[in-house]
């Protein structure tokens, strides 16, 4: 009686973590039409990290959009980073050796299903860590502190195989925080764990890293109890990586350059 017991609860919690494919099936809007009601995301301005493509599928959605595709092997369209139950996910970054960045900015991927393409999606909080979040201490931002600043649709839709080119649910938004302080960072390898918040009744759920037949996408984390322990991001079996942008400039030139003039008076 007490492995079922275990079972279920094992069962119940997969189910609120990780927007599963297996048993759902994408709905069709009986007039096939696109809302039109949001902004649209026009890209990221000043990139110095992507963490991966967003879609892969060009053009094969509802109105001529992008796609997410959700290929045959996997079993998740999305996983749960949502502040209502305090689900986080994690993936790293690098600085080159003899670098320093100032990021100015951070664009992260999530979606609420049946949201339509105005987004719903209200909060995000980012921390950034110095090695594995297990591990790692806090070295910028405040993984309690809401620093959303807006929401646009990025053109792109998630779906699986059989809801290409007319499933319209999910669609991916650009989620933007500009950082009132930029986090100032010098060479080495970061964890940026995220967190989002919204007004929809389903998510906020994060889609991953999708390139077309490319099974292993990345090395991203999820943590279902608010960031003390967390493993490994998988879509059937296969590990996944995280979408997110970085924007902002190196410093790491203008800095040598300064310590250069001082040296000669």
């Amino acid at each position: 009686m007490k492995y079922f017991i275990l079972t279920t609860i094992l069962l119940v919690s997969f189910a609120f973590a990780n927007e599963a494919s297996e048993g759902l099936r994408a709905e069709v809007p009986n007039d096939m039409a696109v809302s039109r009601g949001g902004p649209i995301w026009d890209g990221p301005k000043a990139t110095i990290w992507d963490n991966g493509p967003w879609w892969n599928s060009a053009g094969t959605g509802v109105g001529g959009v992008d796609e997410s595709i959700l290929q045959s092997w996997g079993t998740t369209y999305g996983f749960g980073f949502q502040l209502s139950y305090d689900y986080r996910i994690a993936d790293d970054f690098e600085i080159p050796a003899g670098e320093t960045w100032e990021i100015q900015a951070v664009i992260m991927a999530g979606y609420q299903t049946g949201s339509g393409t105005t987004p719903t999606i209200n909060g995000m909080f980012l921390g950034v860590y110095d090695d594995n979040p297990t591990t790692g201490s806090l070295v910028a931002g405040d993984p309690f502190d809401n620093v959303f600043t807006m929401a646009e649709w990025s053109n792109i839709y998630r779906v699986n195989e059989a809801g290409t080119g007319v499933s319209t649910d999910r669609p991916i938004m650009a989620c933007t925080a500009e950082l009132s302080t930029p986090w100032t960072l010098g060479e080495g390898t970061y964890w940026i764990t995220l967190q989002a918040d919204g007004t929809g009744a389903s998510g906020p759920w994060h889609p991953p890293v999708v390139i077309w037949d490319q099974m292993e996408t990345g090395n991203g984390l999820q943590s279902l109890d608010g960031g003390v322990t967390w493993e490994p991001v998988d879509n059937g079996g296969y590990a996944q990586g995280l979408l997110f942008i970085l924007e902002g400039e190196p410093v790491a030139l203008e800095q040598d350059t300064w310590g250069s003039i001082k040296t000669i008076f």
